[in-house]
Order: C-alpha cells, then structure tokens, then sequence
C-alpha cells in the first residue's frame, strides 16, 4: 500500500490497481466544519487534475481535485450521509471515492509524506 499527496491537498493510497482519494489534515483545518461533499457518479472517467467533487465548509468550498487518472469505482456514502467525517478522520473513515488507475506511472509523480508535509508547511 502506498501513500501519496497532491500540492492541491488531496491524499490517495493505491492498492493494485485501486485507489482510495481523500483530503488531507491540512486542508481539513484550512477548511473549519465540513457540512457538505458532492461526490462523483461511480462509473464516470476523470483525467488527473479534473475536478472529481467539492467540499464546502462553514468558511469555504473547495474543490476535489483526481489525483490521477481513471474510472470512479465507488464513493463514500457514509460521508456523504455525514460530512463531518471529512473533519473528525480524514484519513480513513473520511475518504471521498475510490478511482480504478487507468495510469499507473501517474502515481510516481505525487508528494511523498516528507515532500507533502514540507509544501503544506510552506
């Protein structure tokens, strides 16, 4: 299982050919009370760097960026039921969607942790 990151705050971690996408602890906090995400339709292909879904705040909307390309397998219900999950564990419980790659190597370009954590420092 790998870990990656994106300079627009979203995580994703592939296993095989699949990969869970959410946002990051840093943008969370840049974002206050989640109160609402639009996820994408399973079934529809995005290019890396589409705009897959938006989350809104209190202070702010924001969109979520495809970290890489592919094919929407699965999103998030439970968040969509409970936005706050985006708040309360955005790492896990709080993912927005799960995308098939349609291109691996696009993976290798993303931040690691070290490199995320010192842009988002920035």
């Amino acid at each position: 299982m790998t870990t990656k990151y994106t300079e627009d705050h979203e995580w994703i971690t592939v296993e095989g050919d699949i990969a869970t996408v959410g946002i990051t602890t840093h943008a969370q906090d840049a974002l206050g009370d989640v109160v609402f995400v639009d996820l994408p339709e399973v079934g529809k292909t995005f290019a890396q760097k589409d705009v897959a879904g938006v989350v809104e705040s209190v202070k702010a909307a924001a969109d979520v960026y495809m970290p890489i390309s592919g094919e929407i397998t699965e999103v998030n219900e439970a968040l969509r039921a409970d936005p706050s999950l985006a708040n309360s564990d955005p790492l896990a419980t709080g993912w927005f969607f799960k995308v098939k790659l349609s291109d691996a190597s696009q993976v290798d370009a993303l931040l690691d942790k070290t490199a995320y954590d010192a842009f988002a420092a920035g």
